[in-house]
């Protein structure tokens, strides 16, 4: 809708023509195969992303609900993890742990 008031705000033939060789240009790379791969990716990415985050604020959480003191250190080791079966570990480490430091013993 944007693309098309430019284009009827234009009153010269060749810059209208200009516009749309670049709308028509936009549209094919949106529509692309290749791009529509990209953007999955992209998501995929995201969703990766979002699921380590997850995990990595629940291993905090079972050190916090467990009255156990947090130290920065462990805090920015454990949010910065982005290995989702380190992560798993370490929650599970958090269920027994008497300190947050032994999230990480033997490693």
């Amino acid at each position: 809708m944007f693309a098309q008031f430019i284009g009827s705000c234009l009153d010269e033939s060749q810059a209208k023509q200009m516009w749309r060789d670049l709308m028509t240009a936009i549209q094919y790379f949106w529509r692309h195969p290749l791009a529509e791969q990209v953007r999955e990716e992209g998501r995929e990415q995201g969703r990766a992303q979002a699921r380590a985050e997850a995990k990595a604020e629940m291993t905090l959480r079972i050190l916090e609900w467990r009255g156990l003191p947090v130290p920065d250190t462990v805090r920015e080791r454990v949010m910065a993890c982005t290995d989702l079966d380190r992560l798993e570990i370490w929650a599970q480490r958090a269920v027994h742990a008497m300190d947050a430091t032994e999230l990480f013993a033997g490693e």
